[in-house]
């Protein structure tokens, strides 16, 4: 029986790896036509569509976890994935092809994770983000989303028709490359964490722990596949977007609706020790980019190496 079970978690964590690999495939192609198309930058692309797209299994899981389990394992969720991103995702998609910044991010996208990251930390530094913290998250939320709008629509008049009648026509099947990448994404994370929190479960860790860890690093991994995909064929900015964008919707979409359903609380450990954490590597990402307007595979490895840090630390 231990055997069977044992097997049957490993075939979830190996169907969960091919279907994020397929999904990545389908979705940095299917977004990048789409994104020439209608006249979008790779990196809007990343930091809209895909990056919200991308969150759905921290929202998934952390209000699944709110409900059911506790909220240990929502903020853990949380606090881990955006730790993973910058420095997995990032350190590892740097690694592979360096990642030049566009000004765009830098300046209209990058200063609203700053804030995500800070608020966070500050609404929750008393042990505790209820349900007017919540409010206030989803309110950054609606101007972060005023602001892309309002850059999308600028961009969008300032196409000439000439311009215009010149960008390949969207077609059925990017949309639909699109929307089965995103699919396959997901239920590929699904599986992984299924697989991944079973074994821990087992084993006797904490909900807390597992959060970090396990829960964080698979809901990553829809970003993880979808930015070194796109480091392989050399689209940067959509790494770099993907990841800004998922950072700002996983604290102001994801924790801001999970403390409107239910208070959160904030254990003093997370406090002494994982928001710190949060805060460094949010820093030293800003710092990379601002001092070299790109990240280097130097900058990859130091990131890397501080994620690997981070984990061992966690260790119990």
């Amino acid at each position: 029986m231990l055997i069977g079970s044992l097997l049957s978690e490993l075939l979830l964590l190996a169907g969960g790896a091919a279907l994020l690999y397929v999904g990545a495939e389908l979705l940095v192609q299917g977004a990048s036509d789409l994104a020439l198309a209608i006249g979008l930058k790779a990196s809007t692309v990343g930091v809209t569509v895909v990056a919200f797209a991308t969150t759905a299994p921290e929202l998934f899981v952390s209000l699944l976890g709110a409900i059911t389990v506790s909220t240990d394992t929502g903020l853990g969720t949380i606090l881990g994935s955006n730790v993973a991103n910058i420095g997995l995702v990032l350190g590892v998609s740097a690694l592979i092809r360096p990642l030049d910044i566009s000004d765009t991010v830098l300046r209209r996208h990058v200063p609203f994770m700053v804030l995500a990251a800070v608020l966070l930390v500050g609404l929750g530094w008393d042990g505790r983000i209820g349900t007017v913290d919540g409010v206030v998250l989803l309110a950054t939320l609606v101007a972060f989303t005023v602001a892309i709008l309002r850059k999308i629509h600028e961009t969008q008049s300032e196409i000439t028709t000439a311009e215009r009648d010149k960008m390949p026509d969207a077609s059925p099947r990017d949309v639909a490359a699109v929307v089965g990448g995103l699919v396959a994404l997901v239920l590929g994370s699904r599986w992984l964490i299924d697989g991944g929190q079973s074994l821990l479960a087992a084993a006797g860790f904490s909900d807390i722990f597992i959060g970090l860890t396990v829960l964080a690093l698979g809901t990553s991994l829809p970003e993880l596949a979808a930015s070194v995909v796109a480091a392989v064929r050399d689209q940067a900015s959509f790494s770099i977007g993907n990841v800004v964008g998922s950072n700002i919707y996983n604290v102001l979409a994801v924790i801001g609706i999970v403390a409107v359903v239910t208070p959160i609380s904030v254990a003093s450990g997370v406090r002494a020790f994982e928001f710190p954490v949060l805060l460094v590597f949010t820093g030293v990402l800003v710092a990379m980019m601002v001092r070299g307007e790109r990240i280097s595979r130097l900058d990859g490895s130091a990131l890397v190496v501080g994620y690997v840090l981070f984990v061992y630390l966690l260790l119990p």
